[in-house]
């Protein structure tokens, strides 16, 4: 198969799809891997790199469009690229369909294979190539969090750890996923009081069981999410339902009852976000303002980092990309449950029905197309 690697043209978006050691490991399978050219070189990979690990460079994204059979992206394509799209050609990239009605009719009007990173899921329920970047994500929160709760950058001036004699901040999580669990670890490793919100109590018993003392587990509910935020200096959407849009936990009437300074991260504004005031921002102007509440609300957390987001994601994706690779999406779905779950679009049908359903598109069955 010719598998084509643009570069990520969204704003202030280092990453890239596939590192050289992932070119090499296609070639062994006979595989043929256009890059095009400073694909990688925000991840630190120079074009000689993809060059020695047996890839060939080429210097426009219309050209990598036009050769593959299979597209590597990292984020969902933007409106400059949907031209771009042939028909019955395979995209395998990051799409969050649920957050964006103009991205998936767009998709759909290219008759293309959309097969989606964050829906590919195994059977006990877990989203292997979300987890890498939820992962990621979860710890640059808290890390974002800090930084925007200093006094210069219109935060209230707290420290998350405190010091001998000052309490430290209160750093609240909703949700207790990847994402949350990541999140509370990074802000109780910096010494924060930390209280993570989940509707599922296994859930919420694991997190109490592995956690250190200065994080506490909650019922989420509306009562003690109102319960919580006066008090609360840092708080963070992780809150995700599979490749459908985020429900607002925080609504727009309760940023009336945070302190001034208090900051907003919300992870799943890929997903519309769970916090009602968000709105996606980028990382050359990351942060508003709303009723003194700082919104910290970058829809491509992990491009800040992309040397480790580039590794992490490869370490996930390849396999699955070997597999399609070697198959053609048709069987390789067909043969792993994983994959087919990924699928989304299908050659002008929307066959994700929680995406059909976010907005009132016909749903067809992915099975009329795996026969």
């Amino acid at each position: 198969m010719i598998i084509g690697i643009p570069k990520e043209i969204k704003d202030n978006e280092n990453r890239v799809a596939l590192t050289p050691a992932g070119v090499k490991e296609l070639k062994k399978h006979g595989h043929e891997i256009f890059v095009q050219a400073t694909a990688g070189e925000g991840s630190g990979f120079t074009d000689d790199m993809y060059i020695q690990a047996g890839a060939k460079t080429l210097p426009y994204i219309d050209e990598v469009y036009r050769i593959g059979e299979m597209i590597m992206k990292v984020k969902e394509p933007i409106a400059s690229e949907y031209r771009l799209i042939r028909k019955d050609q395979l995209l395998f990239t990051y799409f969050h369909f649920a957050s964006s009605e103009t991205l998936t009719r767009a998709m759909i009007e290219t008759g293309s294979v959309c097969l989606a990173y964050e829906t590919v899921e195994k059977e006990d329920g877990t989203l292997p190539l979300l987890v890498p970047m939820s992962e990621v994500a979860g710890r640059m929160a808290v890390q974002q969090g800090a930084k925007y709760l200093e006094k210069p950058l219109k935060g209230r001036g707290v420290l998350l750890g405190g010091v001998p004699g000052v309490n430290p901040a209160k750093v609240l999580v909703l949700g207790g996923g990847v994402v949350g669990t990541q999140a509370a670890k990074m802000a109780a490793g910096l010494g924060a009081d930390v209280t993570i919100l989940d509707l599922n109590l296994p859930r919420l018993r694991y997190l109490a069981d592995i956690m250190p003392a200065n994080v506490s587990t909650l019922m989420s509910n509306e009562y003690n999410i109102r319960e919580l935020i006066p008090h609360a200096d840092l708080i963070v959407g992780a809150v995700l339902i599979h490749g459908a849009k985020a429900p607002h936990l925080i609504t727009r009437d309760m940023l009336k009852d945070m302190r001034a300074g208090t900051v907003l991260v919300d992870v799943a504004v890929d997903q519309g976000g769970c916090i009602e005031t968000c709105k996606p921002t980028t990382h050359q102007d990351p942060i508003y303002i709303i009723d003194d509440v700082i919104h910290y609300c970058v829809a491509n957390m992990p491009g800040a980092v992309p040397y480790t987001s580039t590794l992490a994601l490869t370490n996930a994706t390849l396999p699955y990309a070997i597999q399609l690779a070697d198959m053609g999406w048709q069987k390789a779905c067909k043969s792993n449950r994983d994959l087919t779950l990924g699928l989304n679009v299908i050659k002008g049908e929307v066959v994700y029905k929680a995406v059909a359903d976010a907005f009132s598109i016909d749903f067809s069955p992915m099975e009329k197309f795996l026969k």
